[in-house]
This record gives structure tokens, C-alpha cells and sequence, in this order.
């Protein structure tokens, strides 16, 4: 797969996106072939954006050209294989799945992109939920997804085109 200009290249700590080359972080696992849920890793392929979640009471609605949707307090995503509502967006609180609450004490969730690995129709142990996500600090490891600063995550959100793909690769 050749990368093109509206494509959002990735390799580990870097990210190439319209001429501009802007500091990331992958998973601690690092970029390669997902073995299953936890391991760390950022599958390595070509991706699109299915959606944009964000967090109205903190950030303002990122202009998208697809799905957007707001995170609410009961909104969480399921991780668990077992759950008939795997790797989706579901909600809480009693949810008696595995899961994540999308919205945190954190800034991670507050704006993130979910990729179409294993979604929107997951196949249970593939591994779920790897999105483009606020970094915790620079290039500080995830658990498999993609994160940025704030602003970059905007800009690559805000400017994404359908035509475009976000391409991992190992360095």
C-alpha cells in the first residue's frame, strides 16, 4: 500500500498527515499483528475513521464529516468477548461486560476517532476499541491506539477527508 498525501502515515513516535510531521504515541506493545485483547499492540494496516466521540462539557464539537457522537456519563465501550455487544459503544452503570468508560477523569477520551479495526462487525478475542485518543503526555505508550496532542488530534479530525486512511507501518 502506497500512503498518499491525504493519508495519515504512522510509524512508532511519528506521524506524517498532510506535509506535516507531528509526534505520537503507539501502544506499549508496539506496531505489529494483534495477538487479542491486552496486547498492548497498535495493529499495523490501513484504517479508516468510522466516528468521532467527544466530551461537550470540555472540548466543542469537532467539525467531521462522518458520525459524531457525544459522550455522555453513562456511555462506556465494550472489551469483553464474552459480551454479545462486543467492541461497540454501549452504556452503563451495571454493565455486567468488561469495559471502558468513555468518559474519564482524564483528558484521553475528551475527543477520539474510532478506526475500523475489528468495527463496526468485531470478531470476540481480535481485540477491540483502538482509537486516535489525547495523549497522556508525549509519546507516552497506550494500551494498542494511536495518541496526539489535543490540537493535533483536532487538526487530523477537522481536516480528514473520506478518502483518507490512516496507514501503520513498523518502522
Amino acid at each position: 500500500m502506497i500512503p498518499r498525501a491525504i493519508d495519515l502515515v504512522i510509524n512508532h513516535g511519528r506521524a506524517q498527515y498532510r506535509g506535516l510531521s507531528f509526534p505520537c504515541a503507539v501502544g506499549r506493545g508496539g506496531i505489529g499483528r494483534k495477538r487479542g485483547e491486552g496486547d498492548g499492540i497498535t495493529p499495523q494496516g490501513c484504517w479508516r475513521i468510522g466516528e468521532v466521540w467527544y466530551r461537550p462539557d470540555r472540548v466543542t464539537r469537532p467539525l467531521f464529516h462522518g458520525p459524531v457522537h457525544e459522550i455522555g456519563p453513562r456511555d462506556i465501550w465494550s472489551d469483553d468477548p464474552q459480551d454479545p455487544a462486543y467492541n461497540t459503544a454501549s452504556r452503563g452503570p451495571g454493565y455486567k461486560f468488561s469495559h471502558e468508560n468513555l468518559r474519564r477523569t482524564d483528558a484521553l477520551y475528551d475527543m477520539l476517532a474510532v478506526l475500523d479495526y475489528n468495527w463496526p462487525d468485531a470478531t470476540p478475542g481480535k481485540g477491540s476499541a483502538i482509537f486516535l485518543h489525547v495523549w497522556r503526555k508525549p509519546r507516552h505508550p497506550t494500551e494498542g491506539c494511536v495518541a496526539f496532542a489535543p490540537e493535533v488530534l483536532r487538526f487530523i479530525i477537522e481536516s480528514w477527508r473520506p478518502a483518507s486512511r490512516v496507514v501503520i507501518r513498523r518502522p
